[in-house]
């Protein structure tokens, strides 16, 4: 049952009918993944891990009723994100491209390097404040935190691997200093029966746990003037003029999906088109959140800008007229882009890096585990 699920879940994953296919088979899977709930045993109870919503942030999007956060769970998606078993050569991790010192991006890497070396189509976005995104990915071709991990284990690019595969491999009791996964997996769901749905969600819990709040400009929000400078606070007042739009609320995104000027390279990625195949999507790639972009270069979907300053002068003086290209990026004299002062755009960027969360990037309790699972 499993394997032919996945089959159908590889293939559709590179249509635009892979929605429709994940909403006809996720009953199954369900089922599928409760059908030895007998194996579970009544003395079973996780510890619930305590996970409050911040104040200046919205509700979370996902649905944390349906897989409850615990200290089990966690540690077992932990250990799952920090292991290269997941790979088809044992030695990328989701941890080898999503580094916590760089906000869970790849830092200084514009493509992601996978197995045998290659090189991924797209910059490795930031893990953070995962509970809040409605979409995920550049093109939004994922709805479902918990179906995230399916796209880079099985990217022949990235992971090159099977769930399947993995799910055999990790199946495996090593050596007395090895991770025992039938144990963490009967620690975090009450049996020690291994399959895909329980992975995912144990990687959700992980990822669920990674919440950046605690920048300068969260600490100014809850009241400290003194957090921001003189020029941080005017750079907040000239960004919400010229950038919240997109980059809105305390997330500093609105995640929907936008032509922002870039001039296509070779590779001719057109973005939100490879899933919804509407010429309307052309070109228009996700509204990433802004929090923690000091540590996150390169930047943008393809890492092309090492910079701010790159990034702030491609927004005022370099944007690519298309047909496609967001209607607020055009001027009312029909220039593109955001017309900015070389004095106003250092204070954007400064205000930008007030963004950044120092305590998140050596949060012990994200850290790779200190015995290899490999």
């Amino acid at each position: 049952m499993e394997s032919t699920v996945l089959k159908v879940l590889r293939f559709a994953r590179h249509t635009r009918i892979f929605h429709q296919v994940l909403t006809m088979i996720l009953p199954f899977l369900l089922f599928n993944c409760h059908t030895n709930e007998n194996s579970k045993t009544e003395a079973w109870k996780p510890t619930p891990l305590k996970w409050e919503k911040p104040a200046n942030f919205p509700d979370p999007v996902y649905n944390l009723s349906k897989n409850p956060l615990t200290v089990e769970g966690v540690a077992l998606g932990k250990t799952l994100f920090y292991d290269p078993v997941l790979s088809k050569t044992n030695q990328i991790s989701c941890g080898s491209c999503h580094i916590q010192k760089a906000a869970f991006s790849h830092q200084g890497q514009s493509f992601s390097l996978g197995i045998h070396g290659q090189l991924s189509k797209r910059n490795s976005p930031a893990i953070q404040n995962m509970a809040w995104n409605p979409v995920f990915f550049w093109d939004g071709g994922v709805h479902d935190l918990d179906f995230v991990p399916f796209n880079p284990v099985q990217n022949p690019v990235e992971m090159g691997e099977s769930v399947n595969n993995v799910i055999t491999k990790i199946k495996k009791t090593r050596g007395k200093n090895s991770v025992n996964y039938p144990e963490m997996f009967k620690a975090a769901f009450g049996t020690n029966e291994i399959n895909s749905i329980r992975m995912m969600k144990a990687l959700s819990q992980f990822m669920v746990t990674m919440v950046s709040v605690d920048s300068p400009y969260d600490q100014y929000v809850a009241g400290n003037d003194n957090a921001l400078n003189i020029d941080q606070k005017e750079g907040l007042v000239i960004f919400r003029k010229n950038c919240a739009t997109c980059h809105a609320g305390e997330l500093f995104t609105n995640y929907s999906f936008k032509n922002n000027g870039l001039k296509p390279l070779k590779t001719d990625d057109t973005g939100r088109f490879d899933v919804t195949r509407l010429n309307k999507d052309k070109y228009k790639f996700k509204v990433p959140g802004l929090r923690n972009i000091g540590f996150t270069a390169p930047y943008m979907h393809d890492g092309r800008f090492k910079t701010l300053e790159e990034v702030m002068d491609h927004y005022s003086e370099n944007v690519i007229k298309s047909e496609t290209l967001d209607p607020i990026l055009i001027q009312e004299n029909g220039k593109t882009g955001i017309k900015l002062s070389k004095e106003e755009k250092k204070k954007v960027i400064a205000f930008l890096k007030s963004l950044d969360d120092e305590k998140f990037l050596i949060n012990p309790t994200l850290a790779a585990p200190k015995v290899s699972a490999f």
